[in-house]
């Protein structure tokens, strides 16, 4: 029916201007402060930068590695808790992947710990990133992100959620002149800080990975927290066109105006040059390859401006909506070397 919302909308999405997009002609250092620039404002207002107030909750010796729980302070109102897992085995300080959890019931999928229905098989697919992680020598941080696990939404559910965990704060933030990406980006940035008062890890050598919810803070993150040296998205990168312009998505995972700029593939100017992971499931029915390869194809053409056109790569699962342990690791290991080993 040309009656529905969706007939102009169609038309608008079509007609995209993308004038900030990726083009031949560009100067590349222009052009990625001009991204840069118009991002952060797309983002919305970042909060002041109040002392961050590490507190160690308790400490666990386990076989494999020693887990610190603590919290530290992002913003006036906004406490963060997550664990530190650090190896036992490798040289000190060690390296440091950090490990963010998608749309689930909180970061205890990351540490592979079911607490509740349908855990078990989030974690079966792939989501104990926290565990893989120290598995192949990295410290890992884990941390629970705005609206999931013990950070949801504090009212009761038959008021709270609509059936989305983050619907409420992430209309609230959009009143506010913010976005959830942009208040969970924050997050990471101070979580960065944060890991600066321990001495068993190297804040210089910080990597981000997620899947979903997780892979998108992963990616925005990478663009903007240049401390990260390299990132690890799985199940996010695609079109916004093909994926959360065109399938249901949770409220968090929308930027006001982004698309009058750019498409996803356009921020990788800036990531590049700095190891990028893309990771992907062949039969994702909300991300769409299509979109994830059309996508990738734009990273590559802004890599290879920068010289650095061997240090991003795709990673193809067979499957759906998950992350891919076998097939991701190797290959974040190998465009690494040098940068987290």
């Amino acid at each position: 029916m040309p009656y529905s919302p969706e007939a102009c909308h169609e038309i608008w999405l079509d007609r995209a201007p993308r004038s900030l997009g990726y083009r031949e002609n560009r100067d590349m250092a222009t052009w990625r402060q001009q991204v840069k620039d118009t991002l952060t404002t797309l983002l919305g207002r970042n909060p002041e930068r109040v002392p961050l107030n590490v507190t160690v909750e308790w400490e666990e010796d386990h076989e494999a590695f020693l887990e610190r729980r603590f919290r530290f302070t992002a913003e006036e109102g906004a406490d963060v808790p997550c664990h530190l897992l650090v190896p036992h085995e490798g040289p000190s300080p060690h390296p440091v992947v950090l490990c963010l959890q998608g749309h689930s019931t909180g970061m205890h999928i990351s540490l592979g710990r079911a607490k509740y229905p349908g855990d078990e098989a989030s974690i079966q697919g792939g989501r104990d990133f926290a565990i893989q992680a120290v598995e192949r020598g990295y410290a890992a941080l884990v941390l629970e992100q705005r609206c999931f696990g013990e950070r949801h939404d504090r009212r009761p559910d038959d008021v709270a959620t609509m059936g989305r965990g983050c619907h409420h704060a992430s209309m609230i933030a959009l009143l506010l002149g913010r976005t959830m990406i942009g208040e969970r980006v924050w997050d990471v940035s101070r979580a960065i800080d944060a890991l600066e008062t321990f001495d068993e890890v190297d804040a210089a050598r910080v990597a981000c990975m997620g899947n979903s919810g997780g892979g998108t803070i992963t990616y925005f993150a990478a663009c903007m927290e240049e401390r990260l040296v390299a990132a690890m998205p799985s199940c996010y990168v695609c079109t916004f066109r093909d994926s959360i312009a065109s399938i249901d998505h949770c409220e968090c995972n929308y930027v006001p105006g982004i698309l009058n700029y750019f498409e996803m593939g356009d921020l990788a100017a800036l990531i590049a040059p700095r190891p990028l992971v893309v990771v992907a499931g062949k039969e994702d029915p909300i991300f769409p390859l299509e979109g994830v390869r059309e996508t990738f194809a734009t990273i590559q053409a802004i890599y290879d401006r920068f010289g650095a056109g061997d240090r991003c790569q795709l990673v193809i699962g067979q499957e759906g909506h998950r992350f891919y342990p076998k097939l991701a690791w190797p290959v974040f290991g190998e465009l690494t070397q040098g940068v987290m080993h």
